[in-house]
């Protein structure tokens, strides 16, 4: 028998550490190799470690949520045999550490595991015997309530309700009727939900959630953020919409969202301060040229953001697929790490959960982030060709944005918002090149 200790490989993207998530195999299961036996998450993606042996794991670094150092020991697999040579050379390049003379581990562990059994037991008789612990303290006597007097109807209606007939009111004869129980109800709603609460529960934030966490705490704590909101009127975009969708063929079906992000690729490039990303160490504000548009996606890990690249080269099919793919591919946790990083501009929405308004919080190191909100029908005032102003079921949709105030000005935020609605409500020259 050897024992094989697997250490943190890097991963290539510059971390010092990373955060174990899950543990699929534990101390003293059997692994074979290549099989998966945790998941570790860096900032960017979770990603599983495979087992280079066949073996029986003796050690693990941790449990959820700790953080693992490059190179430091993640597991100890004991394997059959010596451990191969190109196994132990690989996962040293992987750490780039060299690996341990393979001798002196076992020996040290052979050392500790088979200290002299007599050094304990003249360690335990030199140490003074414990004193006897004191008697448990009886416990109080139940307070005795005097018994309460009602019907076996009353008794069950009360007890179906949670409520202790003890604190209801009697009639003047001190028999608890139907009538004091509904009395008692009325002055105390909801009493039965609040006899029975439900226990309090207690849950690490670790993985995506604990990510989420520090990074939104890091955008609200560095970036001064302003957010504006805008009315448009999208009853002209659906139609246009309803009209590709009918005629479509083998193309993706159209939501609003591939119309409003080829929308908001159009007008970017006459506001290249929304397209930017700040470096708070640096001091440099870089404004891209191409419109790589993370799109926040929720899954039942919390709220990731692939990423669509080169977003203005692309038609609003091609966009379709894309935010169809990136979404699955988020939800299902296989998205890649290059998918999941490079955003320029983010967009965020609720869909029917939308709301009247959001302010959501910028996706450092992003300087705005934009957030369609719920499409709700409401009587306007329209002018028709005719000059004649008259009232119309109209579609309206409102669209919110964040932007970092030390980058983006609160004219240039307006000013771009303004300019998309136009837009929005000319939807033909979305089309238009």
């Amino acid at each position: 028998m050897a024992k094989f200790t697997f250490n943190m490989p890097d991963i290539g993207e510059g971390i010092a550490e990373a955060e174990i998530v899950q543990w699929h195999k534990q101390v003293g299961d059997q692994i074979s190799e290549d099989e998966e036996f945790v998941d570790m998450m860096t900032d960017k993606a979770t990603v599983p470690m495979e087992s280079p042996v066949n073996g029986k794991i003796l050690e693990i670094a941790g449990g959820e949520g700790d953080m693992v150092s490059i190179g430091s020991m993640l597991v100890v697999i004991e394997v059959e045999g010596e451990v191969p040579e190109d196994v132990v050379e690989e996962t040293a390049a992987a750490t780039d550490t060299a690996p341990a003379p393979k001798d002196d581990v076992v020996e040290e562990r052979i050392e500790v595991e088979n200290s002299d059994a007599s050094d304990a037991d003249d360690a335990l008789a030199a140490d003074p015997q414990p004193e006897p612990l004191p008697a448990p303290t009886p416990a109080p006597e139940p307070v005795q309530h005097a018994k309460v007097l009602a019907t076996p109807a009353v008794r069950k209606r009360a007890k179906d309700l949670g409520v202790d007939l003890a604190q209801v009111k009697p009639a003047e004869d001190g028999r608890v009727r139907h009538g004091d129980l509904d009395q008692f109800l009325s002055y105390n709603a909801g009493y039965g939900a609040a006899a029975a609460p439900r226990a309090d529960e207690e849950k690490k934030v670790i993985g995506m959630r604990r990510r989420i966490a520090e990074n939104m705490a890091a955008s609200k704590r560095n970036i001064p953020h302003f957010s504006y909101v805008e009315e448009c009127d999208v009853t002209d975009l659906e139609v246009l919409r309803a009209q590709l969708n009918s005629n479509r063929g083998d193309k993706p079906k159209l939501t609003i969202l591939p119309l409003l992000i080829t929308a908001i690729c159009k007008k970017l490039p006459d506001f290249p301060m929304i397209n930017a990303r700040y470096d708070d160490e640096g001091g440099v504000v870089t404004r891209h040229g191409a419109v790589h548009l993370g799109m926040a996606a929720q899954t039942d890990a919390g709220l990731m953001v692939p990423v669509i690249k080169d977003a203005q080269a692309k038609n609003p099919w091609q966009l379709a697929n894309e935010i169809s793919r990136l979404a699955e591919a988020a939800r299902t946790g296989t998205a890649k790490s290059e998918e999941l990083q490079g955003g320029t501009l983010t967009v965020t929405s609720l869909g029917p959960l939308g709301g009247v308004a959001t302010t959501p919080v910028i996706n450092r190191p992003e300087v705005a982030i934009i957030g369609p909100n719920r499409i709700i029908e409401r009587p306007m005032y329209v002018t028709g060709s005719d000059g004649v102003e008259r009232i119309e079921k109209r579609k309206l949709m409102n669209i919110s944005i964040s932007c970092d105030h030390r980058v983006v000005d609160g004219w240039d935020a307006a000013s771009f918002v303004q300019a998309l609605k136009r837009l929005l409500e000319t939807p033909a020259l979305i089309l238009v090149d």
